[in-house]
């Protein structure tokens, strides 16, 4: 349905047949018009999280333009999970930050705890599939589009979003 289209029809929802135009209905209609275009152009991306080998449970955060977007939580139950997100009306370019506490166990047998943050820029994400990876023994924690590896950057500083959950 075309812009003018929809705006015809949501005009028509709000008069019926009957109805003369009014200021309340054109403001109605305007405001359904607004609403109706920016859902029609939010973007939409998906984020994969698996857990590695050697680790025993992971929480993961996505952020996207400083809001939190996702949230994953893996261990031997739910060794893999993927989420769509949705990105937020008017921009092509995204910041993105990723928040991890992942426990793993070492070869000697203890168990570690690593906090691994790392800020990024994400390119027209929209319609791609983004896996988040984890590199240089959990201190690097990124998004990586293979197909297209230019879709992400990321910068291999710590992070200054992230902070331990409290519970």
């Amino acid at each position: 349905m075309s812009l003018q289209n929809g705006v015809a029809f949501m005009f028509r929802a709000v008069c019926h047949k009957s109805c003369r135009p009014t200021l309340l209905a054109a403001f109605s209609a305007l405001l359904l018009a607004t609403v109706y275009t920016h859902v029609a152009f939010a973007g939409t991306f998906s984020v994969t999280d698996a857990k590695a080998e050697t680790e025993i449970s992971e929480v993961s955060r996505v952020y996207i333009d400083g809001k939190l977007a996702a949230i994953f939580k893996l261990d031997d139950k739910t060794r893999e999970k993927t989420i769509k997100i949705t990105t937020p009306v008017g921009r092509i370019d995204h910041t993105y930050t990723l928040c991890g506490e992942i426990t793993i166990r070492t070869p000697e047998g203890r168990v570690e705890t690593h906090e691994v943050s790392n800020d990024g820029l994400l390119h027209n994400p929209d319609n791609r599939r983004l896996y988040a990876l984890g590199s240089n023994n959990f201190t690097e924690f990124f998004l990586l589009d293979p197909e297209a590896p230019s879709v992400a950057e990321h910068y291999p500083t710590h992070s200054n979003v992230c902070s331990m959950p409290v519970s």
